[in-house]
């Protein structure tokens, strides 16, 4: 992964450029104050202070350039992130010295996936100096866990199988010393047979497997987080189509952020008790596949109708949700990419957020807000409970019929949730189809920092 602490570093006079962020409202008035060189360089650049734009303006001396970067009104999170992709190698500071949560997207403009190139392209670094040390190590972090978001749903299913995703979540746990565990293969019938049921067609050396860590004082407050992990999604015997199968790499991206918030929890050692689950799964085919039309005991004993074998996350989440309240933990996170109808209604750069409580909710989305990280909040709209109604069984895992797809999958993980916990799930794309300064296509962390400003909120060192 790229060395993100090497990228931004305390400003101590040291020499470097100067950044100048000029807003395109203030365009005008900027470039009445600029000397004719400057003015020049401006009009040959066609800058004219549009966001994602800069330009290299000329100093007195040769070596003397400095450079202006347009930005919206407000300074945002993403003002800096074109500049920082496309600069010269070497030391630039603000005008004014304070980078803020700009220095996030300097920092990720400058994260590469290079995983299958050959010859990766590895530019030099632009180091961003601050005269706000105290905010590096933070900046770090979330530049670090939003990288492994990204590089984890960016990794091929072939190399990123059941086994591969635990071992993610191990290197996450030891480099803090948690305890780490994992149930697989058989030994999930007993306890997780939904895990089982959906994760045992694949080959043995993909199994299914529930993946745990627990880290912290048990004194503090317990906090769960839940991940959906499968690792490629055919849609089992209700296989998808090839157009629906080809980004089903990143099915795991529900994991993914869970794995990179527990690692944000752990390295800040917020005071809290963390519990962090992830069912590992491939939906693959076989003569052992599940089927639909099948009948699946669950952990909290309800049983679940198969109406599609394509809605398998729903099921293997129902499993670790249901251990995770066993634990009776202060408040309960869970990320899926868990629904197409969530997409269809929000787009791709929308979570799509339920809670069982009001006020969680409202501080998920106040903090999304600030952090630049937006959730949009859906209902739990119980009358349409009766969609999930079987025949034969306590409830079935796809209703027919098409309508509120979002919110039936929802309703159904609130089945497994204990009424009592504080409990949000985010459906969350986890892709970001086309790309933005500082923000590649591809694998993306949507609700990431939402969820981590909400923790530090409600949990302060």
């Amino acid at each position: 992964m790229t060395d993100f602490s090497t990228l931004i570093s305390p400003d101590r006079g040291q020499a470097a450029r100067t950044l100048t962020l000029v807003p395109q409202a203030e365009f005008a008035q900027w470039l009445s104050v600029q000397p004719p060189r400057v003015r020049a360089a401006v009009e040959a650049a066609r800058f004219e202070g549009k966001a994602d734009s800069f330009a290299i303006l000329p100093g007195e001396a040769p070596e003397a350039w400095s450079v202006a970067v347009g930005v919206e009104a407000e300074n945002r999170l993403w003002s800096l992130a074109a500049a920082a992709a496309k600069l010269p190698e070497g030391s630039y500071r603000l005008a004014d010295g304070v980078p803020g949560d700009c220095a996030l997207g300097w920092l990720l403009a400058q994260h590469r996936f290079d995983r299958y190139r050959e010859k990766p392209e590895i530019p030099g670094p632009r180091v961003l100096l601050t005269s706000e040390p105290a905010k590096i190590d933070e900046m770090v972090r979330l530049a670090e866990a939003t990288a492994l978001v990204r590089d984890l749903v960016d990794t091929g299913a072939g190399d990123l199988g059941p086994a591969e995703l635990a071992d993610a979540a191990k290197a996450v746990a030891d480099r803090h010393g948690a305890r780490f565990a994992v149930t697989q293969g058989d030994a999930l019938l007993d306890g997780y047979p939904m895990i089982h049921a959906v994760g045992r067609a694949a080959t043995k050396a993909r199994g299914p497997r529930l993946i745990e860590v627990e880290w912290g004082d048990p004194a503090h407050p317990r906090i769960a987080l839940v991940g959906k992990g499968v690792c490629f999604d055919s849609g089992g015997l209700d296989i998808k189509p090839g157009s629906g199968m080809l980004l089903m790499k990143k099915d795991m991206g529900g994991a993914a952020h869970a794995i990179a918030l527990a690692g944000l929890i752990m390295a800040t050692r917020l005071p809290v008790h963390l519990h962090l689950l992830i069912p590992a799964v491939e939906n693959a085919i076989s003569a052992d596949a599940f089927r639909p039309g099948d009948i699946l005991k669950s952990r909290k004993g309800l049983h679940v109708e198969i109406g599609n074998t394509d809605a398998e996350g729903r099921l293997i989440l129902a499993d670790a949700l249901t251990r995770a309240c066993e634990q009776e933990p202060t408040l309960l996170l869970d990320f899926a990419t868990l629904t197409g109808a969530a997409r269809v209604a929000l787009g791709p750069d929308l979570p799509a957020l339920f809670a069982n409580d009001d006020g969680l909710a409202h501080d998920l989305i106040q903090a999304g807000e600030q952090v630049e990280d937006p959730l949009w909040r859906l209902p739990l709209w119980q009358p349409y409970n009766e969609m999930l109604k079987s025949d034969i069984a306590d409830l079935n895992n796809a209703p027919s019929g098409g309508f509120a797809g979002t919110i039936t999958a929802a309703l159904f993980l609130e089945r497994f949730v204990a009424p009592d916990i504080a409990w949000a799930h985010f459906d969350t794309f986890a892709w970001r189809p086309t790309a933005k300064p500082g923000r590649p296509k591809g694998g993306e962390a949507l609700g990431l920092r939402a969820a981590w400003a909400l923790l530090q909120g409600r949990f302060p060192r």
